[in-house]
Order: C-alpha cells, then structure tokens, then sequence
C-alpha cells in the first residue's frame, strides 16, 4: 500500500510540475504570419514577467483620432536582456513602433518582432524572431498604424 500511495504522490508532483510546458502555445497558434504589422503607439503599460513581457500600446487612427489599445506578447525577461533591455526600456507615455504579426482571430493582440524606441530597432526575445516572413520585408509598407491605408494585409 505504501508502495502505491508513494508512486502516486510522485505521479502527482510530476503533474503538477509539468503543467506550465504543457499550456506554453506555439507562434501559430495564436498568430499568424500573413498579417504583419507595424504600428507606432504610445505605451500605456509594460508587464516584464516569465514567461512573456507583454507591451501594451495607444495606438491613434491618423484619420479619425479615435485611439485603439493594443497588446504585443514579447519574449521572456531572460530573453529581452539578451538583447539588450532593461525593466525600464519602455516606459510608459513613451512613442514606440512595433513590428509584429496580428492574432490570427483579428484581435488588437500581437506578436513582437521588434520594437524600435527613440530611433534604435530591439529584438522582442519572440517566438517568430528568428522566424523569416516569407515574402515579407520590413522595409516595404505594411499595415502602419490604423486607418493609415499603406498596409499590404486587411
């Protein structure tokens, strides 16, 4: 009996142990590829936290001044300081462009690729960093900002 009661206990401590690999979600499950964006956005609130640092942004249509809030997953902590940031990187009220792909259910959430903050282009430590678009240069228009009308994706 004590034989079985300790191989569930171990069974169980395994279980509980391995819980966070199994909700982790890949790139593709979430975003999709094909709905690149840059948007260039006022940052409202930074969560620097394992095991994503999400980056929120205002983000003002051009044309009707009607502001949209976007979330942008990033990588981890760990990651993020690799490439050089700090906890202080973003700060709120400050202008940010960020280059990502949208949530692939059209939602106001976002991969990271990059975000370039007073003229310097970071790494976001994300899922799709080391992931090429295909077909798809950075340097070419993309979705800029809402109702700005230059993007290549709806």
């Amino acid at each position: 009996m004590r034989t079985k009661l300790t191989a569930f206990v171990a069974i169980m401590g395994v279980s509980l142990l391995a819980e966070p690999a199994f909700s982790h979600h890949s790139f593709a499950a979430e975003y999709d590829q094909n709905r690149a964006l840059k948007l260039t956005g006022t940052v409202i609130k930074v969560e620097w936290q394992n095991p994503h640092t999400y980056l929120y942004i205002d983000v003002t249509d051009k044309k009707s001044g009607k502001v949209t809030s976007w979330t942008f997953e990033m990588g981890s902590p760990s990651g993020l300081v690799r490439r050089g940031w700090t906890p202080e990187t973003a700060k709120i009220g400050m202008t940010v462009t960020v280059e990502g792909a949208q949530a692939q259910n059209g939602s106001n959430r976002a991969n990271a690729r990059n975000v370039i903050i007073n003229g310097k282009k970071l790494g976001a430590a994300s899922s799709q960093e080391l992931q090429p678009y295909v077909g798809l240069d950075f340097n070419q228009p993309v979705i800029d900002s809402l109702g700005a009308g230059q993007g290549t994706n709806p």
